[in-house]
């Protein structure tokens, strides 16, 4: 008798030897345990390792953020605690970068950087001392004179105060009713005594006297001192950038400088000129404010503003709508300046976010008071050129820009 598997075709005798003599301990069909897909094992592992290594990022941004913030308010306690020594240095580095083109145009006709410097301080130093001793002196009278001229000027006001006195009184009876009048307070008079001047006059020296000599040494050092940072850097291609780099900034900063000083100049002399004109006392005095403020965009201009209505009344004969005649021209003269005539001349690079700079004026005021509210627009237009060339801080100029 034959072999049953003999009957069978080749191909199916090689599959069933094949299916038996590979796994026949497993049992086949549906009964079959599943086996773990063993490739899969190295993916579960990287896996569990790039969860490990995202977690360990996360916790590392959050200690950096930590400590960016711990970093930023232990600055901002060195600048407050060493704005004696920061202030007149941020000052005399300012006034050096707006001077420094005059010392390099010298230097180009051949003239020595110390002559150059030397003329420079000295004239500096006569406009100092002729613009203080010019304004010091209105500035005292003003103080001394100003109780005075509020008594008198308080007379002029019944013609506008009556009918709010009287409605005033007529609302305390309805409401009590008895009629009180307010007794009028008394006016304590302002005075400087001959002591405040001289306790405060060697602080006011010493820092004049810093001031000008770190100018003077910065208009001849400042381009050794540039030179010497560059000849640090390690290779060639990074000292021509680094070349590229400050020479622009100086460049931008002291153009930036130099305009603003002598648009805020001219706005102090049209706005004296506009006052003599209008017969307002001390107008050399009241334009030095405006100058000055004009630093200060937006505040400065409101500044003056008011400071010049509060003048006007006080020196007004009669209390009428002609007092605000000068405020009213004033305010036309700023308002020309500030969207007209500055955007033309600086540009529109130089135009910065009014939220930028309210947000910086508030800042720098907190740390440093006036000075610091003085210096914040200038620091803040010289960190935004900075920043623009500096690669890795160029959110920043974005941020500020308008």
């Amino acid at each position: 008798m034959s072999d049953p598997e003999a009957l069978l075709p080749a191909s199916d005798v090689v599959v069933v030897d094949v299916a038996a003599t590979v796994r026949p301990d497993v049992p086949n069909g549906p009964d079959a345990p599943n086996e773990p897909d063993e490739p899969n094992e190295p993916a579960t592992q990287s896996a569990r390792r790039l969860n490990v290594a995202r977690g360990t990022r996360r916790h590392l941004r959050a200690v950096r953020m930590v400590l960016n913030g711990l970093l930023l308010l232990a600055l901002l306690y060195t600048i407050t605690l060493t704005k004696a020594l920061l202030i007149p240095l941020v000052l005399a580095a300012f006034i050096g970068l707006a001077l420094n083109p005059i010392v390099a145009f010298g230097a180009r006709l051949r003239l020595p950087r110390w002559l150059t410097a030397s003329v420079l301080m000295l004239g500096l130093i006569v406009g100092i001392g002729s613009g203080v001793g010019q304004l010091a002196q209105p500035a005292i009278g003003w103080f001394h004179g100003a109780p005075t001229a509020i008594k008198s000027f308080v007379p002029k006001l019944r013609s506008f105060t009556k009918p709010l006195e009287a409605a005033n009184r007529a609302t305390q009876t309805l409401v009590s009713g008895t009629s009180t009048r307010a007794a009028a307070p008394q006016s304590t008079p302002v005075s400087i005594s001959a002591w405040d001047v001289v306790s405060t006059a060697p602080k006011v020296l010493a820092a004049v006297l810093s001031v000008l000599l770190l100018v003077f040494f910065f208009l001849i050092y400042g381009d050794s001192m540039l030179r010497r940072l560059v000849e640090i850097t390690p290779s060639f291609a990074y000292k021509r950038h680094a070349v590229t780099i400050v020479r622009g900034i100086q460049t931008e900063v002291s153009r930036y400088l130099l305009t603003a000083l002598l648009i805020n100049a001219s706005l102090g002399a049209v706005t004296a000129g506009m006052l003599w004109l209008y017969k307002v006392p001390d107008p050399l005095l009241w334009g030095a404010v405006a100058m000055f403020a004009n630093f200060i965009p937006y505040v400065g201009a409101i500044v003056t503003t008011t400071v010049l209505a509060i003048v006007c009344m006080l020196y007004a004969n009669d209390a009428s709508l002609e007092v605000f005649l000068p405020v009213l021209t004033f305010a036309g003269i700023t308002a020309v300046e500030g969207n007209l005539i500055t955007p033309f001349i600086q540009g529109a690079s130089m135009r910065l976010s009014p939220i930028a700079i309210l947000l910086w004026l508030l800042i720098w005021g907190w740390l440093w008071g006036i000075p610091g509210a003085l210096l914040a627009v200038p620091m803040l237009t010289c960190t935004k050129l900075i920043t623009e060339r500096v690669r890795g801080w160029e959110w920043f100029a974005h941020i500020v820009q308008r």
